[in-house]
């Protein structure tokens, strides 16, 4: 209520946003932007320019609210200037804030210290970026003065929220994480057998926006295991040494699932992350699942607490001693705007990197031989797989989100992960020479 009365008092002196990838995260938001007081939009850059001005149509947008034909004249005029440079919108000096939301990771890491240093702060909608090299952005941008943020409406910034919630009022976090649809057979899913997993028709992908490599990030748990390091680096949590176990479980058993082994439940330990799944693993459906939600389990730490639970009608574990928060849904784009003002008005962001806790490597989906060349997230070469930073630096192991285009020069086996040793590494890499920046957090391990 805060914020937007301050947006409210800001109609005559909007926040000037600027957004690089005006992709379907990008276009939620735009629909949203201009419906929303004290806001901006003043530039889009996007390699398809004729498909932005469409886009914009299509969401609401009147023709002459988007058609400036310089900078100069979409700040003057309250309009958008659409380009095809993200580099020009990046040298607008009066720009806000910048949404970098091209789903490409080394164009969001040059776009982002770009911005730096122009100034300006980034909201990175590009969690793969952040899954990278998350911590090594946050340090940049502290030292040009300005804010790097997760994206709200994207689930790490919204489990960001709930484990500060928790935190806030004197809880201990147990577990922070989000559901998703799960079978462990999802890992060696293809843009090929993705439509089927999900059970969409031909005409239906033929009649939408639907990208199969996206769709299959999101199915083969690259996507989760992406999110999940993000969560784990912004908030001090680790992930189990196994990565994710994608346990099942319903809204009402949060509590009992999401607690330490010991204590009769899923995790390896305490102040982890994982993704729950929305099926069993016989693959019928969970009632009251947690698909499209996020959650975090904590600990009441004192009988008193645990009895308060009790007196409130608090769902809890068996025990009395965990209980659960959860939101049962995100709305990605659409609520980018909270992340807008919470950065340009309070100085502050919706989640961000503080340590290398952990970090996404490449596993084969498919026996690979020499000379084959991988493709990256989504696709029919390798998924993404959570492990502690600490492992995956030891064990030299390829990150997820440098796989793309590299040639494997050794067998590798299906399910295995893929070392530095096993691929033709790329000399003078900047993103090689920006991790080498980051130093992974050993963490507790019981």
């Amino acid at each position: 209520m805060v914020l937007y009365q301050q947006l409210k008092q800001r109609e005559d002196n909007p926040l000037r946003v600027g957004l690089i990838g005006a992709g379907k995260f990008g276009s939620m938001y735009l629909a949203q932007a201009h419906r929303t007081p004290g806001v901006h939009v003043a530039a889009i850059a996007d390699l398809d320019v004729p498909r932005v001005h469409g886009t914009l149509r299509r969401i609401g947008w009147p023709d002459h609210a988007h058609g400036a034909e310089s900078v100069e004249a979409a700040l003057a005029e309250h309009t958008c200037f659409v380009t095809d440079d993200a580099q020009k919108l990046i040298n607008i000096s009066e720009l806000d804030v910048i949404i970098e939301s091209t789903g490409h990771v080394v164009a969001a890491v040059d776009h982002a210290l770009q911005a730096f240093d122009a100034g300006t702060h980034i909201i990175m909608v590009t969690v793969e970026a952040d899954a990278l090299i998350g911590p090594v952005l946050a340090a940049r941008a502290a030292a040009a003065g300005v804010v790097y943020s997760l994206a709200y409406g994207d689930q790490p910034a919204l489990i960001c929220e709930l484990v500060d919630w928790a935190r806030l009022s004197g809880f201990r976090v147990t577990c922070a994480g989000k559901g998703t649809k799960y079978l462990p057979e999802f890992h060696f899913s293809t843009p090929d057998t993705v439509w089927g997993y999900y059970g969409f028709s031909d005409e239906q992908v033929a009649s939408g926006d639907y990208n199969a490599p996206m769709f299959n990030s999101f199915l083969d748990g690259t996507k989760s295991a992406i999110e999940m390091a993000a969560v784990a680096n912004a908030l001090d949590l680790y992930p189990a040494p196994g990565g994710l176990g994608f346990p099942p479980a319903a809204v009402d058993e949060l509590a009992q699932v999401c607690r330490p082994k010991r204590n009769g439940g899923a995790l390896e330990r305490s102040g982890t992350v994982e993704v729950v799944s929305s099926l069993h693993r016989d693959g019928s459906t969970i009632a009251q699942d947690l698909r499209w939600g996020v959650y975090v389990s904590f600990e009441a730490g004192h009988e008193y607490v645990a009895r308060c639970f009790k007196e409130y009608g608090i769902v809890t574990d068996d025990s009395g001693q965990y209980a659960a928060l959860y939101k049962p849904a995100h709305f990605i784009g659409l609520e980018l705007g909270v992340s807008v003002a919470t950065v340009c008005l309070q100085g502050q962001p919706t989640g961000v990197a503080r340590k290398f806790n952990a970090d996404v490597v490449a596993v084969a989906k498919r026996d690979l031989k020499p000379g084959d060349r991988l493709d990256g997230e989504g696709g029919y070469t390798v998924f993404g797989k959570l492990l502690p930073s600490a492992d995956s630096i030891e064990q030299d192991v390829l990150p997820i989100g440098m796989s793309h285009g590299l040639t494997v020069t050794g067998p590798v086996a299906r399910g295995q992960q893929i070392r530095w040793a096993d691929v033709e590494r790329a000399n003078g890499s900047r993103l090689l020479e920006l991790r080498g920046q980051m130093s992974p957090d050993p963490g507790p391990r019981s």
